[in-house]
C-alpha cells in the first residue's frame, strides 16, 4: 500500500512515497503521482542527541525511542563499542513497531590531565578515562580511541575541579586526533575555558558554555570555530549558570554559530530518549520551527531504521513525533 508523504530530509521538506512490504515500511526519493493517497502527516528520521553516557543509562530503552543516533561522550572504550555493536542490531522485530536500531558513535575514554576531571567523580566507571602527562601519552590515547571505533575524542578543560592541559598538550591531542581524521570536543567549565578551548583547535564544545557570560567578540570567534552541544537543562531552573547558559546560546545562533541537541544523558535522572526539559529550554533561548528541529540533527528517512511521524499543526515539534507504524499506512 503506497502513501504520497512529505519527509524532512535533514535540511528541508521534501515529497516522497512511503509503502508497506508486508510489515516493513519503506520509504523513496520518487515525486509521488497525483492521485496517490496521502499520509496525514509527515515523516522524519531519528533524532540525534550528541552527548550522552551510555553507561549511565538503561541504554536498551533507546530502541524504544524516537532517538535514531546518539554521541556517547565519555565511557569506557571496549564497553561503548560493544554497546553500539549491541544497538546497531535491531530485536523483536513481530512489535509494531519493532525497535530500531540506533546509531551510536562515541568518543570513548575522556582524555584529562593527571588529577583532572572526572578522575574524582564516583559516577565515572572504571577506565572511562586516561590521564594524560605527556605528548606521547595524549598519541597513544587517540590512537587507542580511534583504534577502538571513536568518532571523536573527548578533552575534559574543567578547571573549577582540578587540573587543565597546557597549551601545549592541549594542541598535541588536537594533532594526534586530527592525524586520525577525528575532531576533539572539549567539557569546557571555569572562566576563559570555552574561550581557550576555540582557540586551541577544539571542534564543538560538550557543553553551551555556562561559566561566564561571554561578550560579543568571544561570542563571534566562537561562531565562526566551533560548534556548541546544548544540555542547558542540566542546570537548575532558574540558576545563574541556567541564565548566563541560555542568553549565550541565543547570541551565539545570532552569530550564525550551530547548536546542537544534547543532554549529558545519564548526568542525574534523565530520560532515555527525547528529553522535553531540553527542548524547553532550546525554545527559551529562541530556537524555533525548522531552526529547532535541525538542533536535532534528524537522520534522514531514506537512510534510517527509525521513521517517525509528526501530525499536522505541530509546528516541528520534536516531542510531538511517534514511531511510525503500519496501521499509519493501512488507515
Amino acid at each position: 500500500m503506497m502513501h504520497a508523504a512529505t519527509f524532512f530530509d535533514g535540511e528541508g521538506w521534501r515529497d516522497g512515497i512511503i509503502d508497506l512490504d508486508g510489515e516493513r515500511m519503506l520509504l523513496r526519493d520518487a515525486p509521488p503521482a497525483a492521485d496517490l493517497p496521502r499520509l496525514d502527516g509527515v515523516i522524519i528520521g531519528g533524532f540525534t542527541d550528541h552527548h550522552v553516557h551510555l553507561q549511565l543509562v538503561d541504554h536498551l530503552l533507546l530502541q524504544e525511542s524516537t532517538l535514531g543516533r546518539v554521541v556517547d561522550l565519555g565511557a569506557t572504550p571496549s564497553v561503548v563499542a560493544a554497546l553500539s555493536a549491541k544497538l546497531g542490531e535491531a530485536r523483536n522485530a513481530s512489535a509494531d513497531p519493532p525497535p530500531h536500531a540506533v546509531i551510536v558513535d562515541f568518543a570513548g575514554a575522556f582524555l584529562t590531565p593527571v588529577g583532572g576531571y572526572p578522575s574524582d567523580r564516583d559516577w565515572a566507571p572504571a577506565g572511562s578515562f586516561r590521564e594524560i602527562a605527556s605528548a606521547e601519552a595524549a598519541h597513544a590515547a587517540v590512537t587507542e580511541m580511534a583504534d577502538a571505533g571513536a568518532s571523536c575524542i573527548k578533552v575534559a578543560s574543567n578547571a573549577t575541579a582540578g587540573p587543565v592541559f597546557d597549551d601545549a598538550l592541549f594542541r598535541a591531542i588536537v594533532a594526534a586526533a586530527s592525524a586520525r581524521g577525528l575532531p576533539v570536543v572539549a567539557h569546557a567549565e571555569g572562566a576563559g575555558q570555552a574561550q581557550r578551548a576555540a582557540r586551541l583547535g577544539a571542534a564543538r564544545l560538550a557543553h553551551a558554555p555556562f561559566s561566564e557570560r561571554l561578550d560579543d567578540d568571544e561570542i563571534d570567534v566562537q561562531a565562526a570555530s566551533v560548534a556548541w552541544v546544548s544540555t542547558l537543562s542540566i542546570h537548575d531552573a532558574g540558576s545563574e549558570e541556567r541564565s548566563i547558559a541560555v542568553d549565550n546560546v541565543r547570541r551565539f545562533r545570532s552569530a550564525g554559530g550551530t547548536v546542537l541537541y544534547g543532554t549529558d544523558m545519564g548526568n542525574g535522572p534523565t530520560p532515555v530518549g527525547l528529553n522535553p526539559a531540553e527542548l524547553a529550554a532550546l525554545r527559551d533561548a529562541g530556537m524555533e520551527g525548522v531552526d529547532l528541529l535541525r538542533a536535532f540533527a534528524p537522520q534522514n528517512p531514506l537512510d534510517s531504521s527509525a521513521l517517525l511521524l509528526r501530525l499536522p499543526g505541530t509546528d516541528a515539534d520534536p516531542t510531538l513525533a511517534r514511531p511510525l507504524t503500519s496501521a499509519d499506512l493501512k488507515a
